[in-house]
């Protein structure tokens, strides 16, 4: 499990994953483990090993053939080493058929820090723009994201942004120079798609004490609460004695608990039935919504560290409405989903990589419900503004005046809700193809022509490529191999779908 929590996201991974289920694999965690990390021994070069390295389980994806996918968790020293997380692959009899990951080299430095704990906390502090400013944790860490690998404090910052958003900057403190190498933000905020309602609709609930609760048991145990107005805590679990939640009004602060809900149950059905994949974790464990987040909230946000979405009511008076509907809710649990598996971090390419995935997701969830109030489309909140006016456009993202078509040398530094365009732009080629359709009209960056595969077929792809290959510092070049990998896995190198792969990634610049 890939926590943000205040020792850190990575460490918090290994020290809580080894009590977890392991998904689709019969094999006893301790032989698991053993075997992949003597297959890297063995090819210590090829994985970038050295004598002081150290090796947790995250999880182990078996295939049907009997290969096997192992994810790791790195450590120099006894030390995380962020971006050195990597899939072993093991085939039939444990043979040896490579790794994914992103590290560039391996790891050889002192683990003598020349600035202590407090002064990296005080530089932290200095990195956030959020109010209420407070140091959350620190710990020492190998930071082997890009170039050398470096000794560096993550301090985890926490307070609240100017739109009410709660903060948890994770700050890399240079542990020799006292320099801000990095920033990511454990809060997965964003504005998206939402409606008041989504018709009438089934929701899991469970009887306790002759009162109905919004909390679906068939389901992990996914509950709802309602926060009235608060910005921390988990609120009250939203109730009612006839087993009628809301009447689709706001009017009834019920109506906007029904609509996460029903989202969550349609995320979590989704990746059930067509990924085969059992909760967030993939560990038959719900995480759960919360509702009524502050005053006229205008957003929506993922926590790895509450392992909860919680949804503002929007601003009726600016022209927006509650942000709890179907694509919404599959964007934010697709946040968890990532962080379970690649746990691609929020900056730099592997942050519009992380957005994009959820972009993808939220709308394949919103494809898969089949819901006549909120008609499936490739448009990133169309049912937020009153105006009708979407965030974001799969089809062609510069349409929204910010997100970006193309691939270009310098996209890693802008906001990963507008480098995401990338990844949006990729799949809508990949699915749909370019040109004209009843969705859009998709350009090329290249001049080129790409059918698509659909939506399931380019779903699968993506899945697997997030699950099996790709990892914490995947860029798009890295996202291009992922899904090419995940493509021959799925269909052969020789197969149309490989070639559209390929092509789709040319059309948006990522050769």
């Amino acid at each position: 499990m890939r926590r943000r929590t205040v020792l850190g996201g990575l460490v918090t991974a290994a020290l809580v994953l080894t009590s977890a289920p392991l998904a689709a694999s019969a094999a006893p965690p301790t032989d698991v483990l053993t075997r992949a990390v003597g297959q890297l021994r063995a090819h210590a070069d090829h994985a970038r090993v050295g004598a002081e390295q150290s090796f947790t389980l995250q999880n182990v994806l078996t295939d049907p053939d009997g290969t096997e996918h192992v994810r790791l968790h790195r450590y120099y020293g006894g030390l995380p080493v962020l971006g050195g997380d990597l899939v072993v692959h093991l085939g039939k009899g444990n043979t040896w058929r490579g790794t994914s990951q992103t590290l560039g080299t391996t790891p050889r430095l002192s683990r003598q820090a020349r600035i202590d704990a407090a002064a990296a906390g005080t530089v932290a502090l200095a990195a956030s723009t959020a109010t209420d400013r407070r140091v959350d944790g620190s710990q020492l860490v190998v930071d082997a994201h890009s170039g050398t690998p470096a000794l560096a404090y993550e301090v985890v910052v926490g307070g609240v942004h100017a739109d009410q958003t709660p903060s948890e900057l994770h700050v890399l403190v240079d542990a020799t120079t006292g320099a801000v190498r990095r920033t990511w933000e454990g809060i997965h905020r964003d504005g998206v798609g939402n409606t008041l309602h989504s018709g009438q609709v089934p929701v899991g609930t469970t009887l306790a004490s002759g009162t109905y609760q919004l909390n679906d048991g068939a389901r992990g145990g996914h509950k709802t609460y309602d926060l009235n107005g608060r910005r921390f805590g988990t609120g009250t679990i939203v109730t009612s004695t006839t087993n009628v939640f809301g009447d689709g009004t706001l009017a009834n602060r019920a109506t906007t608990a029904a609509d996460a809900h029903f989202g969550a149950a349609v995320t979590w059905d989704y990746y059930k039935n067509v990924h085969g994949r059992n909760g967030i974790r993939n560990d038959g464990v719900a995480a759960y919504s919360r509702v009524h987040y502050g005053a006229n909230y205008v957003n929506a946000f993922w926590s790895d560290s509450c392992f909860c979405m919680t949804y503002g009511d929007g601003d009726a008076a600016q022209g927006w409405r509650p942000l709890t509907s179907l694509d919404v809710a599959g964007h934010e649990m697709t946040h968890g989903v990532t962080s379970n598996t690649a746990g691609l971090v929020y900056s730099g390419e592997s942050g519009g990589l992380n957005e994009a995935t959820s972009d993808i997701f939220g709308t394949l969830v919103e494809f898969y419900a089949a819901n006549a109030n909120d008609p499936a489309d490739y448009l990133i909140g169309e049912e937020l503004r009153t105006s009708g006016v979407p965030l974001r456009y799969m089809d062609q993202p510069s349409k929204d005046g910010s997100s970006k078509d193309c691939w270009y040398s310098g996209i890693g530094s802008i906001d990963v809700h507008y480098s995401s365009g990338v990844g949006n732009h990729f799949f809508y080629l990949l699915a749909v193809g370019s040109g004209s359709s009843s969705y859009g009209n998709s350009p090329t960056c290249n001049g080129s022509t790409v059918t698509g595969i659909g939506n399931a077929k380019a779903g699968a792809i993506w899945y697997r490529a997030l699950t099996r290959y790709m990892t914490s510092n995947t860029n798009y070049a890295g996202a291009r191999t992922a899904t090419l990998s995940a493509a021959t896995d799925l269909y052969g190198a020789g197969s149309t779908e490989y070639a559209t792969v390929a092509a789709a990634w040319s059309a948006v610049g990522v050769n």
